[in-house]
């Protein structure tokens, strides 16, 4: 007879194991939230119950399933993954196959190791059929409550040169720009004296451009 395991327990687990592989890259843990929760419960169980296998085999993105369940993002991104033995499987041994299946997988180990990511719902469901077939359903979100938005402003007599994620900008003098992100991206200003600063911006920061002695661009940071 094949073995059958534990749903809920297999789900902790791969919640466990994806926290032990962010700490490794030196990520933060990510935490169940329930509205991600039931969106991968109901997305899991659809998809056992229809045999489709896609992110948009309901017609919706994961974006719009979120929204559904009362998930207010500034970011989603979502695993897949669909586990079949005939000799069945034991709780922990699941949860090791779905979370090694997506560590070997370029874009799921993306998702698993997205720094910007806070917040975490996983859903699995038993496919109908003679062997023990499962599909798993990975949420992981930001909430919008997090959107970091910031100001930086050039007061400096020359143009700025500063990088934000891996996005390279330019501010020409007496400019104001304002970013808003959902993610937590590093803030490099490049000709700013001798060395770059570099900073973490926070929602409502203001950066602001200054010229000093020797030509020297200083910035000077002003956070609420």
């Amino acid at each position: 007879m094949a073995s059958l395991p534990d749903l809920p327990q297999t789900e902790i687990a791969i919640v466990e194991m994806t926290n032990a592989f962010r700490r490794e890259s030196k990520l933060a843990d990510v935490k169940p939230n329930a509205a991600l929760t039931a969106a991968a419960h109901a997305f899991a169980a659809y998809l056992a119950r229809t045999g489709k296998f896609a992110h948009e085999a309901d017609g919706r993105r994961p974006g719009e399933r979120v929204l559904t369940a009362g998930y207010h993002y500034c970011q989603v991104a979502e695993n897949l993954a669909m586990n079949l033995d005939s000799r069945g499987f034991e709780t922990r041994a699941l949860a090791r196959a779905v979370v090694e299946g997506w560590k070997g997988s370029p874009p799921h180990r993306a998702n698993l190791l997205n720094p910007s990511a806070t917040e975490l719902g996983v859903g699995l469901a038993r496919a109908p059929g003679p062997d023990p077939k499962f599909i798993a359903v990975q949420l992981f979100g930001r909430p919008q409550s997090l959107k970091v938005e910031f100001r930086i402003e050039n007061e400096a007599g020359k143009t700025v040169r500063y990088v934000l994620g891996e996005e390279v900008h330019t501010l020409p003098p007496r400019t104001i720009v304002t970013h808003a992100s959902c993610h937590a991206d590093r803030l490099t200003f490049e000709n700013a004296g001798s060395a770059m600063q570099h900073f973490e911006p926070r929602n409502g920061d203001r950066f602001v451009a200054r010229s000093r002695p020797g030509g020297v661009i200083a910035i000077e940071p002003e956070r609420r």
